[in-house]
């Protein structure tokens, strides 16, 4: 088993991220930091003795000969020892220094440079100098020039430099740790609520919903999109309870009758008709069949599935139809043009023409008219009956399962309310639309689907 590079907790992962990041960022600046800091403060030294001691070698090239030697501030050492070793010159009150004359300087018109711990006079603690000398030509002979600075500050700088450095940047890697524990897990409060009211929504009960906090933020919108979400998860259950229970409903009134048609049969089989209550028994059967394959073919639609699928000529189709319904008590009309490709489920396809052509047969009073036509990039197939038509109230209704209006009841006792909302899922799920249109008298039903082009 692969071990994780990080903790599983959200919380934890970002603080350990965040101290990783601040380490990085920490020790880069600690690396940068004792690198260039140490050099600049000597540097700044440095820079102060040189100046101080090639003033003294010019003066003394030049002849300018003072026993007595004008010292900047910041240099605490300024001496002229000859050849022989005697101080012809020096900083006001200060003695000699045998140990800064141990240092030499080789050549001359050079400057070195060195570090000792020197004493001023003789009752003064030794101190850390930065010591430079340079050998000069004088009218004399060759002089020494000797320049020293303390380097107390810059000792003093570097402690309190490396105390910040190695006590500091842990306690800060500690600071941001727990600043990012705290800050996250106020950030992450709204989601363990949200976490702590799903785990108590059930299927029983999908009413509740999540607590959508103020903040403004990515989660804000999270809970509203798990809010949303469960509102359509509970209209998809009570669409899926009703459903169940209007089939069962739809279900049972044929099977009842079926039942009751063979049970009087068999109590008097010598007073029955049986060719009569086979009809019937079939009939019965058959609007059973009907209901079935329409419920499967909803679960299908429902469930996403993807019927095969070729170019179907829909105008080929709409013939197909009238011709099957040729000598129906109501006539069908058919207004078509050339061919009106259609790429899609053949089956899915005929069976929408099939249920809208049914439902406008049921309620026409003399014919129905059937239109195919293709519209700039679209095939738009009309159904239009002369009936009692649609309240446009209703019109949307029609297309809910197991709806049936209160004339269509009176009217229709065969439909099962499955046929147009079947019809509308196979022209969704073809990229296309199903609605109902005005027109008087009678109801029109227009479907919309794209046109299918050769490349």
């Amino acid at each position: 088993m692969v071990k994780r590079l990080f903790p599983r907790s959200i919380r934890a992962r970002l603080t350990t991220i965040a101290t990783l990041v601040a380490a990085v960022v920490f020790t880069i600046a600690s690396v940068m930091t004792l690198i260039t800091v140490p050099g600049n403060l000597y540097g700044v030294v440095q820079t102060r003795v040189e100046l101080a001691v090639r003033r003294v070698a010019s003066e003394l090239r030049a002849g300018e000969f003072h026993t007595v030697l004008e010292t900047p501030s910041h240099v605490q050492v300024l001496q002229v020892v000859s050849a022989r070793g005697n101080v012809i010159a020096t900083s006001p009150g200060l003695d000699q220094i045998p140990s800064l004359m141990a240092f030499q300087a080789s050549e001359p018109e050079t400057i070195y440079t060195t570090e000792l711990t020197l004493s001023r006079h003789q009752h003064e603690p030794e101190t850390h100098y930065l010591v430079m000398a340079m050998k000069v030509h004088t009218s004399n002979g060759l002089a020494t020039v000797y320049g020293a600075a303390s380097l107390n500050d810059v000792d003093k700088a570097l402690k309190w430099i490396n105390i910040l450095l190695f006590l500091g940047t842990p306690l800060i890697l500690v600071s941001v740790a727990g600043i990012t524990w705290a800050v996250v897990g106020l950030a992450l409060r709204p989601v363990e609520r949200i976490r702590a009211e799903m785990a108590e929504i059930t299927g029983q009960d999908l009413s509740r919903r999540v607590p959508i906090p103020d903040t403004g933020d990515e989660i804000t919108d999270l809970a509203a999109t798990t809010n949303h979400t469960l509102d359509r998860l509970q209209r998809s259950v009570e669409t899926q309870r009703r459903f169940v229970s209007d089939a069962s409903h739809e279900l049972r009134s044929p099977i009842s009758a079926l039942r009751a048609q063979l049970e009087v049969a068999n109590a008097y089989p010598d007073e029955t008709d049986w060719q009569a209550t086979g009809k019937r028994a079939l009939a019965a059967a058959d609007r059973l069949t009907g209901i079935i394959d329409e419920l499967l073919m909803l679960a299908r639609l429902d469930a996403g599935a993807v019927a095969p699928r070729r170019v179907v000529d829909l105008v080929r189709v709409a013939k197909d139809q009238v011709r099957r319904r040729e000598g129906a008590q109501v006539p069908i009309v058919l207004d078509s043009c050339g061919a009106a490709p259609v790429f899609g489920s053949p089956i899915q396809l005929d069976r929408l023409l099939t249920n809208l052509l049914d439902n406008a047969t049921r309620h026409a009073a003399t014919r129905v008219d059937l239109e195919v036509e293709v519209e700039g990039d679209r095939v738009v197939v009309m159904v239009t009956d002369d009936g009692d038509g649609i309240r446009p109230k209703d019109r949307e209704r029609v297309f809910e399962r197991f709806t049936r209006l209160e004339n269509a009841r009176a009217k229709d006792k065969g439909g099962s309310g499955l046929g147009l909302p079947l019809s509308r899922d196979i022209a969704t799920a073809h990229g296309g639309t199903l609605t109902v249109a005005d027109h008087e008298p009678g109801a029109r039903f227009v479907a919309v689907l794209p046109l299918h082009r050769e490349p």
